[in-house]
């Protein structure tokens, strides 16, 4: 693995075409990977100026849930991914959630072995959780 530091910065709506695409890479987007970037926050991972993923967050009253974090194949066992996450969790702690949790698809093993490794653990069904530090 090859770490590539990235620049960590706020959705603009001119990335929601750039987004949509690299989501239609990694898994196949939809109407609804468009609601996800115009209603929830997200924020977009750089590397040399270019996007390399995003993570969005649904900051709801039960805490925070990641709904979509994707890395575009280019940028695959760059240590992408795992910075987004990281970024996420201590938005999550600014926020003042007690926990952020991520649902991963049924077989997806390679997701759940990323949030595993990242101190998630199960809590039900495809569902896994991070208890946060409280501020």
């Amino acid at each position: 693995m090859t770490y590539r530091k990235a620049e960590i910065r706020p959705f603009r709506s001119e990335d929601e075409a750039l987004l949509f695409g690299l989501a239609s890479l990694a898994r196949g987007a939809d109407e609804r990977t468009l609601a996800v970037l115009e209603e929830e926050t997200v924020f977009v991972a750089e590397v040399e100026g270019a996007a390399a993923g995003y993570v969005a967050l649904d900051l709801g009253e039960e805490g925070c849930r990641v709904d979509q974090l994707f890395v575009s194949p280019e940028h695959e066992a760059e240590g992408v991914g795992r910075q987004l996450i990281e970024f996420a969790e201590g938005y999550a702690i600014f926020r003042g959630a007690r926990a952020l949790r991520v649902v991963v698809e049924g077989g997806n093993e390679r997701a759940e072995s990323f949030y595993r490794g990242r101190g998630f653990v199960p809590v039900g069904e495809g569902l896994f959780e991070l208890v946060l530090p409280q501020r």
